[in-house]
C-alpha cells in the first residue's frame, strides 16, 4: 500500500495531463473499505483512469497470460492485480476477490466482461459474476462511469470519471443466492452506471 501511495502520487501529474482527467462525484467514493468499484470497460488505459479517480488502492483481476511474464508479473502484482483465467469459471480468482474484500480492501471489476472500445455502454450487458461477488462479499457497490469522446481513449483529450452514490447491500434484496438473484443484482448495478453516462447525443 505504501509504494502503491507513493507510486501514485508519483505519476499523478503525469497522467493527469496525458489523459486529462476529471473527477465528477468524488464526495460518493466511501471514506471506509471494504468496498466494490463497478464501471464500464472501454481498454487497458481503464485501470489507469479508474486508480488515479478513485482515492483508494483498487485491486482488479488480470488476464493470467500477463503474469507469465516475469518484470511485468512483479509491477502489475505491487499495483494491485492478481489473475483471472478468461473464459472459464476461475473459482481461484473468486476466492481471491472475497478474501480481498473480507480483509478490508477495494476491488475493482468491470461487470461487461471485457472490453467495449468504441461502444457505448447502453449497447451491451452486464455478466451475472458481479451480483454473485456483490452477494457473497456483502459489501457496498461503488458505480463509475468512464465518459471519453466516441469511447474510446485518447492522450490529450478529456476523460471524465463520475463517481455514482455507492448502492448499500441491502439493496439488492438477497434472499437465497441463486443465478437470476445475481442477475437482477448485475442488472442493478449496470443500470446505476448507465444512470451516470451522458445522453446518448444520436437521440
Amino acid at each position: 500500500m505504501k509504494f502503491y501511495a507513493f507510486a501514485r502520487k508519483a505519476v499523478k501529474g503525469f497522467f493527469n495531463f496525458i489523459y486529462n482527467i476529471h473527477i465528477v462525484g468524488r464526495e460518493n467514493e466511501p471514506k471506509d473499505a471494504p468496498f466494490i468499484v463497478c464501471s464500464n470497460h472501454i481498454s487497458n488505459a481503464d485501470v489507469i483512469v479508474l486508480g488515479l479517480g478513485i482515492e483508494h488502492q483498487l485491486r482488479y483481476m488480470a488476464k493470467a497470460e500477463l503474469f507469465k511474464v516475469p518484470l511485468l508479473r512483479r509491477l502489475i502484482k505491487i499495483l494491485g492485480a492478481f489473475p483471472i483465467n478468461r473464459g472459464e469459471a476461475d473459482v481461484g480468482a473468486l476466492k481471491t476477490c472475497l478474501k480481498l474484500l473480507s480483509d478490508g480492501e477495494v476491488v475493482s471489476i468491470f461487470p461487461q466482461g471485457k472490453r467495449f472500445p468504441k461502444v457505448d455502454v447502453r449497447d451491451t450487458e452486464p455478466k451475472a459474476g458481479v451480483g454473485m461477488i456483490a452477494y457473497r462479499s456483502g459489501v457496498p457497490v461503488l458505480p463509475v462511469y468512464l465518459e471519453t469522446k466516441k469511447n474510446k481513449h485518447l492522450i490529450f483529450r478529456r476523460n471524465t470519471v463520475h463517481i455514482g452514490e455507492p448502492i448499500m447491500p441491502e439493496e439488492f434484496a438477497f434472499e437465497g443466492g441463486n443465478k437470476s438473484e445475481y442477475e437482477r443484482a448485475a442488472g442493478l448495478i449496470f443500470s446505476r452506471i448507465i444512470e451516470l453516462a451522458p445522453e446518448r447525443k444520436d437521440k
